[in-house]
């Protein structure tokens, strides 16, 4: 993994705690987004540690062109972004790029450790508490996207439509399955579904379309 930061201090507190670890390997490090990119597409990372507001160019712009790039350019790590606010309208606009997910500067080691090793892995990191707020925030005061959301949803079975509920409220897969009384594996399944029926690449955008198709609507309960 690389670390994103325009701190010095911050990156190398991150980089001793996360190299630390006999399962993650620190392979480089950038001070802003331009350099951020360079640095990943020269020692391809499986997660790259993204701040937010950087000087030259910000994580967002960076986000999207790690996960967005140009032809020819095959590599597209994970994006975890890093921020000192938890609501913020450049990480909710890097969740719709495909970031992985976020979290906060002044985070617990344990949780910083345990989000990259979940980034990396494959699954998007969504903390129900803060992620929900924001993308609720933020969804009400945005227009439409392009394609109709809610006309997508006419492509789920209502149990996969249930399941894209259920994320959307901030449930673990273990939730939804003592929910739904359905093993963990049928969640997980059902999930993958609904993923590759909305084109979608993670939790974190499933949690956004959610939102924006009127499935879940700010200010719903847990």
């Amino acid at each position: 993994m690389i670390i994103v930061d325009d701190q010095a201090m911050v990156r190398a507190g991150f980089a001793a705690l996360l190299s630390a670890q006999a399962d993650i390997d620190v392979v480089g490090e950038a001070p802003d987004g331009r350099q951020g990119i360079q640095v990943s597409r020269t020692v391809h990372p499986d997660v790259v540690l993204m701040d937010v507001r950087m000087p030259e160019m910000d994580g967002l712009s960076a986000a999207r062109e790690l996960l967005d790039p140009p032809p020819g350019v095959v590599h597209r790590p994970k994006v975890l972004m890093l921020t000192t606010f938890d609501i913020d309208d450049y990480v909710y606009e890097a969740l719709r790029a495909g970031a992985s997910g976020f979290l906060l500067k002044d985070a617990p080691p344990a949780d910083l450790i345990a989000a990259v090793r979940v980034v990396a892995s494959g699954e998007a990191l969504l903390a129900p508490s803060v992620t929900r707020r924001l993308i609720a925030d933020f969804v009400e005061r945005r227009p439409a996207p392009r394609r109709d959301p809610a006309l997508r949803l006419n492509g789920l079975t209502p149990r996969e439509t249930e399941v894209l509920e259920l994320i959307a409220r901030g449930l673990s897969n273990q939730e939804i399955a003592g929910h739904l009384v359905v093993a963990e594996q049928t969640v997980k399944t059902h999930i993958g579904r609904v993923l590759g029926k909305l084109e979608l690449r993670d939790r974190a955008q499933a949690v956004i379309f959610a939102y924006e198709a009127g499935l879940v609507r700010p200010g719903d309960g847990g």
